[in-house]
């Protein structure tokens, strides 16, 4: 480790509640872009790889990086809990993981998201109504949260009733470095029991009345005959219920955060709301909901001018290959026009590639598209307070104040 570098500490949770560390991954890109990192949890440490090349090279590449071996989280687990993790489609490898996700893709083609479009919008304008009824509140709690909520509700066919038991369980589950959330290994361990009983419950429900939506494409074989076990659909629902809802939720509240720091930027989508598409794109490019995934090398490989060893841990930085100065111009600047925008806010492509991207996508221009419609502007109250964590870019509370658009 050259001594420029010797303060480099990209594992620090505390520091993510201040701000991001954008400036250490600035020193890696330009100095060590494949980084020897010390480990808290293990003797050997990690592989930091910071640079959009090569996240890149990284995603595409399963048979050199796997998400099973170790599974794609960057905690260290024992080996009873690496089992339990591999039955998740985060966590697996090709081939078992081409024929989960071929059959899961079949609720998230573009057919199917467009099928949601008018209801999605629908709910962002009541969301966004009562916001401004209210006139000043948690946009967290107001906005960003009610919306992935009532999308999964609606997707999964989950009582509109039962949305805030996903939240609870999702929270459980994601927020255990988060002192505030106060989660032990056993409640975040019953979040996930109560959540897949639930799934089961569902599903179980569901085969009795079969329907032209997501759950039932799920638990029906496809052409061939393949079919989600009951096992792999509670599997699934559990991923898209954490994944789906804290993504687009933090998506949502960091581009809020992001416009109102920029207000020349909210001018702009106000005068031109046909930027709309570029300006999701932008606020997923400049948030990055996920900040990381873990890989591990099976076998030894070169990259960055290092050697990777078999065995190594390996983890790809979303949030700073989003800010590679090689690929994007003005990587800092904020930026709802920009084009083009190779961001890897959905992951770096690869078999990983967010399933849900599309659903994502749409959600936060449904929900900016309501929010220019109907807002002057929203006005930061008090700075947002951002979720312990190195994993998940999150916003908890982000006190705001809406000034409705005269009538």
């Amino acid at each position: 480790m050259t001594d420029s570098l010797a303060d480099i500490d990209l594992w620090d949770m505390d520091q993510y509640t201040e701000a991001i560390p954008y400036e250490q991954f600035r020193r890696l890109r330009a100095e060590a872009p494949v980084f020897h990192h010390q480990d808290p949890q293990q003797p050997n440490g990690f592989w930091a790889i910071t640079r959009h090349e090569d996240v890149v090279f990284v995603s595409r590449n399963p048979e050199l990086f796997s998400s099973r071996e170790k599974t794609a989280l960057i905690t260290e687990m024992v080996e009873e809990q690496i089992a339990q993790q591999q039955m998740f489609m985060l966590n697996q490898d090709p081939p078992d993981h081409t024929r989960t996700r071929s059959l899961v893709n079949r609720g998230f083609t573009p057919r199917m998201i467009a099928k949601l479009e008018e209801r999605i919008q629908a709910t962002c304008d009541e969301i966004v109504d009562q916001a401004v009824a209210k006139g000043e509140g948690d946009f967290v709690t107001l906005c960003a949260a009610e919306l992935p909520l009532i999308v999964i509700s609606e997707l999964m066919g989950v009582p509109l009733e039962d949305r805030h038991k996903v939240f609870d369980w999702s929270n459980r589950m994601v927020g255990g470095d988060d002192p505030e959330y106060g989660v032990t290994e056993e409640q975040r361990l019953d979040a996930a029991t109560e959540m897949w009983a639930y799934a089961n419950q569902l599903a179980e429900e569901k085969r009795k009345d079969l329907k032209d939506d997501i759950v039932s494409k799920l638990i029906s074989p496809d052409e061939e005959g393949n079919v989600l076990s009951e096992l792999e659909f509670d599997l699934f629902f559990m991923l898209l219920g954490v994944a789906g809802n804290e993504t687009t939720r933090n998506a949502i509240s960091g581009g809020m955060y992001a416009l109102m720091k920029h207000p020349d930027q909210w001018d702009k989508l106000k005068a031109d709301p046909g930027l709309i598409p570029t300006a999701a794109d932008e606020i997923v490019r400049w948030v990055t909901p996920v900040h990381l995934f873990r890989r591990t090398a099976l076998q030894d490989i070169e990259l960055g001018g290092k050697t990777i060893r078999k065995g190594d841990k390996v983890v790809i930085f979303y949030t700073s290959a989003n800010r590679d100065e090689s690929v994007f111009t003005d990587p800092d600047v904020f930026d709802i026009a920009r084009e083009p925008n190779p961001h890897v806010g959905f992951g770096g492509g690869g078999p990983h590639f967010c399933l849900g991207r599309h659903l994502a996508k749409l959600e936060i221009e449904c929900f900016f598209r309501s929010l220019l419609e109907r807002v002057e502007r929203v006005e930061l109250v008090n700075e947002p307070r951002r979720l312990r964590s190195n994993f998940i870019m999150g916003i908890k509370e982000m006190t705001v104040r809406f000034i409705p658009a005269a009538t």
